[in-house]
């Protein structure tokens, strides 16, 4: 692959940039006097994607053919990195789409090159309405290191984050398992009480999923999941921050308790993101309805049924609407995130030359990326056409 130069406005200090990239790797990064209005950033990075632009991971009928779209998809929306999300299934159909995604690795180089790993979220959570949000209640089950190891052997090893509630018995000798085997374990959709969600994080947990929901509506003011998840330095937590999942007073606060640097923005986004408002039926969800502002229902009722909004969209709303700075909402979207990832999210030498530029006109507008050095073929007009009803 031959040697490349990219420029672009540095968003923190707004000045040019100079990006030398060799055989996929950024080699030297260095002020430059070019002009542009194009600012330059390391690719984002989302640990949770359920699906978009019409293509399901949790789809019963995945094929690599649905994940090769998904990839296309997702890096016209700006993301080089991500990792699908399977939610709480019979065990038969999680192993089946971990095969499915690890064949799609082995086939494409392209899907190889962005899915790291695949995130499992369930099937051990809560059992308890409201904890379990929209995941079936007849699929919910305490951890199994056996059936982990099923879900490996399925995926040639690609479980690389499981979401959990830790108030199940076996949970602690459960998240240490996957932790020695270098899995990262995440809290999430937890009723635990903070003595249960302590012994999780001595485990090895070392993260919280859309941390404020997968929560009951109601909680007692004292001892509740989220303070203790809020209070305990050695977890990250990610939020969706759509603008629907979170009110903004809520985000700001849990923001500001967690820091910059143990933030993680992901879009959760489901197959819906990416397709214009309307009513729609899902595999998972059901009948649903779109909404003009990409706020996604349960039809019939205000019931969040997902999130539609993309990474780029949730960074745009942490700096207009929660006052963050530019720079600091990209590394929650990218050198943050990457801690889980490695080698990756950072415009450094010795990084992938995952990159994009981007125009900002109150939001974060994708204008080109970069996969490994190569520069990518953006195509956001794929889309599904038989989910309409």
């Amino acid at each position: 692959m031959p040697s490349s130069t990219i420029t672009g406005r540095d968003p923190q200090t707004g000045r040019s940039l100079s990006l030398l990239v060799e055989d996929g790797i950024l080699t030297r990064v260095d002020a430059s006097h070019e002009h542009t209005d194009l600012f330059v950033s390391a690719g984002l990075i989302d640990l949770q994607v359920n699906g978009c632009g019409g293509f399901d991971v949790n789809d019963p009928h995945l094929s690599e053919e649905t994940i090769l779209a998904l990839v296309d998809v997702i890096l016209a929306r700006g993301v080089t990195t991500f990792a699908p999300t399977i939610i709480t299934a019979p065990e038969e159909k999680i192993c089946t789409a971990l095969h499915v995604i690890s064949e799609a690795c082995r086939t494409h180089p392209r899907v190889a090159s962005c899915i790291s790993f695949v995130h499992v979220e369930g099937p051990h959570i809560s059992p308890v309405d409201g904890y379990r949000g929209a995941h079936p209640s007849e699929w919910v089950r305490p951890p199994s290191i056996g059936e982990f190891h099923r879900w490996q052997h399925a995926g040639g090893g690609i479980v690389g984050i499981v979401t959990l509630s830790p108030h199940w018995p076996e949970s602690p000798a459960y998240i240490a398992a996957l932790c020695e085997r270098g899995v990262h374990v995440s809290i999430g959709h937890t009723h635990a009480s903070p003595e249960q969600i302590r012994l999780a994080v001595d485990a090895g947990a070392r993260m919280s999923t859309h941390l404020g929901n997968g929560i009951a509506p109601e909680l007692a003011r004292h001892h509740n999941p989220i303070w203790a998840q809020l209070g305990d330095d050695r977890l990250t937590a990610t939020f969706i921050a759509d603008g629907h999942h979170l009110p903004l007073d809520m985000l700001r606060s849990m923001v500001r308790a967690k820091g910059v640097e143990r933030t993680v923005l992901v879009s959760d986004s489901v197959a819906l993101a990416g397709m214009p408002p309307g009513i729609y039926n899902t595999p998972v969800g059901g009948r649903v309805e779109m909404l003009a502002g990409g706020k996604l229902c349960v039809y019939g009722s205000e019931l969040l049924a997902g999130s539609t909004a993309s990474l780029a969209q949730c960074v745009s709303h942490m700096v207009n609407a929660a006052g963050v700075p530019l720079h600091q909402a990209l590394a929650m979207a990218t050198s943050n995130p990457a801690r889980f990832v490695g080698g990756r999210g950072r415009l450094v030498p010795g990084s992938r030359a995952d990159l994009i530029r981007f125009r900002w006109e109150n939001e974060m507008l994708i204008e080109e990326v970069w996969l490994a050095g190569e520069r990518v073929e953006l195509r956001a007009s794929l889309m599904a056409k038989d989910l309409t009803s």
